[in-house]
């Protein structure tokens, strides 16, 4: 695709497979921009670059796991050697489990950590060299749980939070490289959303109840869209902020 605000752009998205970095790939790319898809499961990655070769699009399918700080390096530099370029990092890939916080373990703590703060870090620091380039932009995420401290999310909230510093940080250091460093705190109706829906229906009754907009966000219209503008020149003055696409469900003071 030779249009669009992302023209190109190349841009690197973890966690792609699935759910919002599909939608956020799938986004990125109807706006001119070459995608390389990293998950763990090559076959969910591979099947969404033909949804974007299909649209018109170049795409890379990277087989890899965020917490493997040589993984995230080899993802790199096979979208180097692809595309010759990086302009911009989304690091959406997170894992994590649900326990209260008196039986949260050690395990639970270390999945959400080095899939979601270091797995963001291992991206940030593997582009730098390539962002450098010609000024791009990183997009991490944070998590509306974290920020009001829902329950049985302890693990994964110390993640979620460690990030937006990580962000801040990052926004300081690299501003001077023209690199631009934003959060986004989605909801979306993902896999992981409809689970949810499936076990607790009372529960996600009364938190779409709770949301001004009265819906999940759509991980392409809502989240990945959003996205794409966060990526692109129009936003070219924000950098170290948390954008809330959550329906208004939290608000930041």
């Amino acid at each position: 695709m030779t249009d669009g605000r992302l023209a190109g752009k190349v841009a690197l998205v973890t966690g792609a497979g699935q759910g919002v970095g599909r939608g956020i790939a799938r986004a990125m790319a109807a706006q001119g921009a070459a995608v390389a898809l990293v998950g763990r499961t090559f076959a969910k990655v591979d099947a969404v670059a033909r949804e974007l070769e299909a649209l018109g699009a170049s795409a890379l399918p990277l087989a890899g796991d965020v917490s493997d700080r040589e993984d995230v390096a080899c993802a790199v530099a096979a979208t180097i050697d692809r595309f010759d370029m990086l302009d911009v990092l989304v690091n959406n890939a997170q894992s994590s489990v649900q326990r209260k916080l008196e039986e949260t373990t050690d395990e639970d703590v270390d999945l959400a950590w080095r899939t979601g703060a270091l797995g963001t870090l291992y991206g940030m620091q593997a582009a730098l060299p390539h962002l450098k380039v010609r000024g791009g932009v990183v997009i991490n995420f944070g998590s509306s749980t974290a920020l009001q401290g829902d329950t049985t999310f302890g693990s994964y909230a110390m993640a979620k939070e460690a990030i937006r510093g990580l962000s801040r940080v990052a926004a300081r250091e690299w501003g001077p490289y023209g690199i631009r460093v934003n959060v986004v705190v989605p909801t979306a109706m993902t896999p992981a959303a409809e689970v949810y829906r499936d076990a607790y229906p009372n529960r996600f009754e009364a938190n779409l109840a709770g949301t001004p907009l009265r819906r999940m966000g759509d991980p392409e219209t809502d989240i990945g869209r959003a996205v794409a503008a966060l990526a692109s020149d129009d936003m070219g003055y924000l950098t170290g902020a948390t954008v809330m696409l959550n329906g208004g469900r939290v608000l930041l003071g």
